[in-house]
């Protein structure tokens, strides 16, 4: 049985959170350290464009490795990560070319490996929700960025939406905007991708 903690005790804790900077504060506040991030969106909603800039983002805070299960080192990726200016973060991230879970597994064992782990996406990951779980527990000291494709509003699959529901900090990215949706907040509440394509779709949202 675990101890039990006190009001006292929980109100004087302190944790390591990451000092997001000012637009990134405004839409997720300061998320807790080493845990788990879930990021859904539909097709074209501009889900990979917010994950590159993410990615830009933690490299502030140590070495970010992108597992690209979906799209490998593709063209597409390359053009990707041409107009995120991911260039910029060379020397702090790594694209691993559709590394299975097993391998990244070994990899993020190892001393000195990536402090952030972009897993893109979880569908093609074919875990279980106990092996996710398990996986987790085996990196209690890593961020895990999960990467979720989306059924309608919901990302898809049972598993994944239960990764979500697990998660610390949870993404909806949609009409270019990406949407805190539970546990931490900035005083925005959401991170604008592209503004012109962001106005342009809320707008039109709006008027009907």
């Amino acid at each position: 049985m675990k101890r039990a903690i006190s009001v006292s005790e929980l109100l004087a804790t302190r944790y390591d959170t990451y000092k997001l900077s000012d637009e990134w504060k405004a839409a997720f506040g300061e998320p807790e350290r080493n845990s788990v991030w879930f990021v859904w969106g539909r097709s074209g909603s501009g889900k990979t464009s917010f994950v590159l800039k993410l990615c830009k983002e933690l490299c502030r805070f140590g070495r970010v490795a992108y597992d690209s299960l979906e799209e490998g080192s593709s063209l597409t990726m390359k053009n990707a990560f041409i107009r995120a200016g991911m260039q910029d973060v060379a020397r702090r991230m790594v694209l691993l070319d559709g590394e299975s879970m097993e391998e990244l597994d070994k990899r993020l064992s190892k001393r000195k490996s990536p402090d952030t782990v972009i897993i893109d996406s979880f569908q093609y990951t074919r875990m279980s929700f106990e092996d996710y779980l398990a996986f987790k527990a085996r990196h209690p000291n890593k961020l895990l960025v999960i990467i979720s494709q989306a059924s309608g509003t919901k990302p898809k699959g049972r598993t994944a939406e239960s990764v979500m529901y697990d998660a610390t900090l949870k993404i909806w990215v949609e009409g270019y905007r990406a949407f805190s949706k539970g546990r931490f907040f900035g005083d925005k509440g959401y991170y604008t991708i592209w503004a012109e394509r962001a106005e342009e779709y809320w707008s039109k949202d709006i008027k009907q």
